[in-house]
């Protein structure tokens, strides 16, 4: 199916599951946990979860609409930090004690807030773009090719560019590798393991909204934001 259509009913839902894993794993990637030999950021619980959201949304509503659910994640995201900082610079009441963990646990540094910030537009533009292509390759068979494809490239893309931009002279590359591969591996993992949740959701909304779209005329310029093709 491929035709115009307003008015989705669920379309703000899914948006907002998004934008809110997105800001989440941004608040709690600061704390680094370790199950046995493997260590990463709190965020794997559910930063992944934004990118199904996003394989969701690209595969029912299209590139265009995902387009613009990335840059509103993204500009919710930039409203949460900017919020968090003011909040860091406002004088604390002489009474409460908790300022300095306010600015360890919520602070950011900006080397890493660049990181997260380009990371996270290359990685979630990779990953919808992906599966757009490959959605019309496949005439919209094998969801689970799509899915897990995209999720490969763009997690890839993701977890490269934050390690690279944010530990580079830090860490040593060895290190380095270890980590994105480690972090690539089990987002990777999650994806798969979510797939039959995949499945269920996107059959719901195509049932739901009447809509299955396909890109073959979208305009993939990530930048083209406020472009309605659809």
């Amino acid at each position: 199916m491929h035709r115009s259509r307003s008015g989705y009913r669920y379309l703000s839902i899914v948006t907002g599951v998004f934008v809110t894993c997105l800001i989440i794993s941004n608040i709690i990637t600061v704390k680094i946990v370790a199950i046995g030999d493997i260590v990463m950021s709190a965020a794997i619980t559910i930063f992944p979860i934004s990118y199904i959201f996003g394989d969701i949304l690209t595969e029912v509503y299209g590139y265009a609409r995902s387009r613009q659910v990335i840059w509103t994640g993204f500009a919710c995201n930039l409203l949460a930090v900017i919020a968090i900082q003011i909040g860091a610079w406002l004088p604390a009441a002489p009474f409460w004690e908790g300022q300095a963990a306010y600015e360890q646990i919520l602070g950011y540094a900006p080397r890493l807030l660049l990181a997260s910030f380009i990371a996270y537009l290359v990685g979630e533009f990779s990953n919808s773009f992906v599966l757009a292509k490959l959605k019309i390759i496949t005439q919209g068979k094998w969801l689970w090719s799509r899915t897990i494809s995209s999720t490969l490239v763009g997690q890839g893309f993701d977890t490269a560019l934050f390690t690279l931009i944010a530990f580079t002279g830090t860490l040593t590359p060895e290190v380095m590798i270890n980590i994105s591969l480690t972090e690539w591996l089990l987002k990777c993992v999650y994806e798969v393991l979510a797939t039959p949740v995949t499945y269920a959701v996107v059959n719901f909304l195509k049932r739901a909204e009447h809509e299955d779209y396909y890109d073959y005329t979208t305009d993939f310029n990530p930048f083209k934001v406020l472009e309605e093709s659809q």
